[in-house]
């Protein structure tokens, strides 16, 4: 970490960064040693929706070992396996992030994003202020019922697919393949782009 200047030469007028600071630096970077890629999905039907899906992307942005790289436009669904108008809609989002974190890791630290924001498991298919969900964690295909990986029902469901397609046009599943057959396969119906809503990326 020595400056130069333009000129290529080293400035002696700046003193070389002590050697313990530069191990807290790479420390703290960890995000660079060999990352691995990986797929959330977000969901969200009660509460400020929108608000909701932007706090727990920032939150997995804070996360050491894992940094948010592209955020999908957001989509509004019909919540599944409920009656129709028994419960709110649902914002559905997708983010690629890198990270050095392994999937029971990153497991953990997506059900402290929902419990964070107060989501309760009361009864599958139930109403939730967040689900965080991974899809997809690089290549790995396992069948652990801790976490499934990719996510079981990630190649029949639009509102995973279509925003994960919007950000990653040739992205595969594994073990399922391209995201396009896919989407093509179970259609769009009931998934609709708001495209006068928006999510930022983390800075």
């Amino acid at each position: 970490m020595t400056a130069f200047s333009t000129d290529g030469q080293s400035d002696p007028t700046v003193q070389p960064v002590p050697a313990s600071v530069v191990e807290q630096v790479d420390a703290a970077d960890i995000t660079l040693s060999n990352p691995k890629r990986a797929v959330i999905s977000l969901g969200s039907n009660l509460g400020n929706r929108l608000e909701t899906l932007q706090g727990a992307i920032d939150a997995l942005e804070d996360t050491p070992g894992l940094r948010v790289k592209a955020v999908s436009p957001v989509y509004e669904t019909e919540p599944w396996g409920v009656d129709p108008g028994s419960q709110p809609s649902y914002f559905n989002a997708v983010i690629v992030v890198k990270t050095t974190l392994p999937p029971s890791s990153l497991l953990e630290r997506g059900q402290a994003v929902e419990e964070a924001f107060d989501r309760v498991r009361d009864e599958r298919w139930g109403p939730r202020t967040i689900d965080v969900d991974i899809v997809a964690y690089a290549d790995v295909v396992s069948d652990d019922p801790a976490l499934t990986l990719p996510h079981p029902r990630a190649h029949e469901r639009a509102f995973v697919l279509a925003p994960w397609h919007d950000i990653d046009p040739a992205a595969q599943l594994p073990g399922a393949g391209p995201v396009t057959e896919l989407l093509a396969g179970v259609g769009r119906d009931g998934v609709l782009p708001r495209a006068d809503l928006e999510l930022r990326l983390p800075e």
